[in-house]
């Protein structure tokens, strides 16, 4: 063979190139097999501009992008660790290849600057590792991703961000409210059974020996000790620093839940928008590249094995769906959708009386409460309290079951059909609480009668609610209480139970007991309860560490009951799902949330009796009187903060910038759209060469 290519020195191309066989040269060439590939095509359908197959782009006046190459290349060959033997994905092998490359051109060049940047990175890189390795919770989450799906993952990683969320606002509002009154000469004596003022006389505390099942009625409603202490509004003085501090820390805390909440959900868009366009979902990526050759140990395997075994089943399952809703005929179509919307009106019917039961609950409650008997029995007293609270837990319990049962009528996908329940459910929850501080709303401005001789002296029903806010608080704390003892009671009422059932019965009644982890119903209980806390901090300042503390035993019961008691779902949803539905829902309830504190911020005359703002007309006057004793020179500038001649600019630039923004995502779009193609492209390219290979080895007279 050698002695042949050293006859035939012609076989060698002029520019030293890999010499064809005879016999090939023969038949077709290599260019008018190149020419016939479907890119090729393409490119000729284009035009001229088009450079063809193979060609570089820029050779000659881009020729950097070539020495370019060759650099990185020996950079690679200078690297320790060369990128191709570390057990990473390619996308972690280029990041790293890049980042050898930087710290060599880095402590090449001698500069001083540059040092101090590779020192920065280097620094910045340790810390988000250390970070990442002091994330609380990290291994846990990781064994129930592997062992129950990236769904029941999403809601723990939800309970944890919620908990972090309640920690900042709980150092927010010690900070900023209790440390001052007891910074600024201590809280006041509660009012005396004898201060009487135009508005009536206040007296939170109970005269005369109060037994021990008393005190235990009052801690579970709010009412007694503590309703003149830390926890609720009434407690804290009159003092104008205060005042602005107190206001100050509920717009700060909404503000700061707004910008986590936020950035949560960005994040979250581009996994949910990549896992819809089907680039992160299709089964050739969950087979060659979703591996991560990194594990190691057989424990670590083993839960990445079950989590993609769960992604590949949320694909299967969608696809069946599809592919049934794809072979329907144009009739079952349309019985399809009038099916759909006889359920809605099903839907709408049930949330209406439900509505309408809450309004009356807490109606009903106030009026139960004159009643001689129940002030007399400290256990109907209590009874009467929770009514509110008993009936929204009610409804919460069953109605979502009801709605899971719609949904699952409707034919959608099991990703969709998550996606209403949880709107279902959260609108019912949502708007239960909205309902009942309506309500209560309504029983505090004695209906929105200015005229009436309970309101017309002090704008607000002050024989009844002589220290509103409180009330309100109390309500809100209820609830909170309430929801844990709910949750407790159906954990060692129901679940444990279903659990030793199915381990003593083994047979049809041990298949009943078995129960899986509901992560929307799980869901909805999180954003509930944080929606509560988001109503209630301003009237209860303390209850953001109260569900810190509540958040913080939730997730180790919430533990203790999937590992013990829950079988891996039998089906099961996308995460991408949860990462973007979730926040979205936290978003919408603490919109919901912002009306009734704005409403009694801006448009509610605050108690006369108690509170920092007992001074004022309305709560939002303390900000324009602290506003006027700044210096001119503030001043001046705070209101042209609020004028037209910075609001205008302020619009115009950002609309300048949003018509920037939607140009370039345009562009990013085509850009992708283009790169696609060249893939489908590459594809037929392949096939069409595999396809001339069999047939030019089926051909002997070809070759």
């Amino acid at each position: 063979m050698e002695e042949s290519w050293a006859r035939e020195p012609e076989a060698w191309g002029p520019s030293g190139r890999w010499p064809a066989p005879r016999e090939a040269r023969a038949g077709p060439t290599l260019s008018s097999v190149l020419n016939a590939l479907p890119s090729a095509a393409a490119l000729r359908h284009r035009g001229p501009r088009e450079l063809p197959w193979g060609a570089l782009e820029g050779e000659g006046e881009d020729g950097e992008r070539s020495v370019q190459a060759f650099a990185e290349a020996a950079q690679e060959l200078q690297d320790p660790v060369p990128s191709r033997e570390l057990p990473w994905p390619m996308q972690a092998r280029r990041a790293h290849r890049q980042r050898h490359a930087r710290d060599q051109m880095a402590l090449g060049s001698g500069s001083r600057m540059a040092s101090w940047a590779l020192l920065l990175r280097r620094s910045k890189e340790k810390m988000r590792e250390g970070w990442h390795t002091l994330e609380p919770w990290g291994w846990t989450l990781k064994r129930i991703g592997g062992q129950f799906g990236a769904g029941t993952e999403s809601y723990f990683l939800l309970l944890r961000f919620l908990l972090f969320l309640n920690v900042l606002a709980s150092v927010l509002k010690v900070c900023m409210t209790l440390l001052p009154t007891w910074l600024d000469g201590g809280p006041e004596d509660p009012p005396g059974p004898d201060h009487n003022s135009s508005c009536g006389s206040y007296n939170p505390h109970p005269q005369g020996l109060v037994s021990f099942s008393t005190q235990l009625f009052h801690l579970l409603s709010g009412e007694g000790f503590l309703e003149w202490s830390p926890l609720f509004y009434g407690f804290y003085p009159p003092r104008r620093t205060l005042a602005i501090t107190y206001l100050c820390s509920t717009f700060a805390i909404g503000l700061l839940s707004l910008l986590l909440i936020l950035r949560r959900s960005v994040s979250g868009l581009k996994q949910t928008l990549l896992a819809e366009s089907g680039v992160l979902t299709s089964y050739s990526h969950r087979v060659f590249s979703a591996w991560d050759f990194g594990l190691r140990g057989e424990v670590h395997v083993q839960l990445r094995r079950r989590r993609l075994r769960y992604e590949l089943q949320v694909e299967l399952e969608e696809a069946q769906v599809r592919l049934r809703a794809a072979g329907r005929t144009l009739g079952q179509q349309a019985r399809v959708w009038a099916l759909r919307l006889l359920l809605n009106l099903l839907v709408l019917a049930l949330l209406g009386a439900a509505f309408y039961g809450i309004f009356w609950a807490t109606g009903y409650s106030s009026e139960l409460k004159k009643l001689d008997l129940v002030k007399g029995t400290p256990l109907l007293a209590l009874g009467v309290n929770y009514i509110t609270s008993v009936f929204i837990s009610g409804v919460n319990l069953v109605l979502p079951p009801l709605f899971k049962l719609i949904t699952s009528l409707e034919g959608y996908t099991r990703s969709r059909q998550i996606v209403l329940i949880l709107l279902r459910t959260v609108f019912l929850r949502l708007a239960s609480l909205l309902v009942a501080m309506v309500s209560l709303r309504n029983k505090v401005m004695c209906g929105g009668n200015t005229e009436d001789k309970n309101c017309k002296a002090c704008g607000y029903n002050y024989k009844e609610y002589p220290c509103w806010e409180t009330r309100m608080g109390q309500e809100m704390y209820k609830l909170l209480l309430f929801d844990l003892l709910i949750g407790l009671a159906v954990m060692l009422l129901i679940q444990f139970p279903r659990k030793l059932l199915c381990g003593l019965r083994p047979g049809l009644l041990g298949r009943l007991g078995t129960q899986e982890f509901q992560v929307p119903d799980e869901v909805l209980g999180l954003i509930y309860a944080q929606t509560v806390v988001w109503m209630g901090s301003f009237f209860c300042p303390l209850l953001p560490l109260l569900n810190s503390a509540k958040f913080l035993l939730l997730f180790y019961l919430k533990k203790l009951t999937l590992f013990s008691n829950c079988s891996p779902a039998s089906r099961t949803f996308r995460a991408s799902t949860a990462n973007f539905f979730f926040p979205m829902v936290l978003l919408l309830g603490l919109a919901v949330s912002a009306i009734p504190v704005l409403f009694s911020i801006f448009l509610i005359r605050p108690s006369q009796l108690c509170g920092p703002f007992r001074e004022q007309e309305f709560i939002w006057n303390q900000i324009p009187e602290s506003i006027g004793r700044l210096p001119q020179g503030t001043q001046d500038f705070l209101f042209f903060l609020g004028s037209q001649a910075f609001a205008v600019p302020l619009l115009l630039v950002s609309s300048i910038l949003m018509a920037y923004t939607l140009a370039l995502a345009n562009s990013y779009g085509c850009l992708i759209s283009e790169l696609k193609r060249q893939i489908e492209k590459e594809t037929q390219n392949k096939v069409f060469l595999a396809q001339r290979a069999v047939a030019l080895s089926s051909d002997p007279g070809a070759l």
